[in-house]
């Protein structure tokens, strides 16, 4: 009936506390506590399945390499604003992946990349839709995505 007891009674103290000590409020606060516990229980996710952990350090060491190499280049974007015009553009990319932990973990590497962003995922298709600052190669945005990044989350996460 409680799948969490601790945040049940620290729920039912703080109602209690709120709205002062009677037969009444303690009903109610109990009921808003199951309910609240119930509501948490169904959003608890799934734990990831790591399929090859070893390989995370890899991860973090090519996102740490490619964060400092945007940084650089965006950089550089900003300083010659005014000599050579960038080209931002939108870009849908086709992912292979359907896992929901190697999802997250895609959209917060590129996402925290500066010069790009990911915008919408579409899990019908199956394609994410990122803006890109200066879109120079597109095939080689999608071959950093696909090749670089996705492919190694799909080893990671199983």
């Amino acid at each position: 009936m409680f799948p969490f007891p601790i945040l049940a009674v620290f729920l039912v103290l703080m109602w209690l506390l709120l709205n002062g000590f009677t037969l009444g409020h303690l009903i109610i606060g109990t009921m808003v506590a199951v309910f609240a516990c119930w509501a948490m229980a169904s959003l608890r996710p799934e734990k990831p399945r790591l399929g090859k952990w070893y390989l995370l350090p890899k991860l973090l060491g090519m996102v740490l390499y490619d964060v400092a190499k945007s940084n650089a280049q965006v950089a550089a974007v900003i300083l010659r604003s005014g000599s050579r015009r960038h080209n931002p553009a939108f870009l849908t990319i086709q992912l292979q992946t359907h896992n929901h932990f190697s999802l997250a973990v895609l959209a917060i590497v590129l996402t925290s990349t500066p010069g790009s962003a990911w915008l919408e995922y579409d899990s019908n298709d199956n394609t994410v839709l990122l803006h890109v600052l200066d879109l120079d190669d597109e095939a080689k945005w999608r071959d950093m995505v696909k090749n670089r990044y996705e492919k190694l989350l799909m080893e990671i996460f199983v």
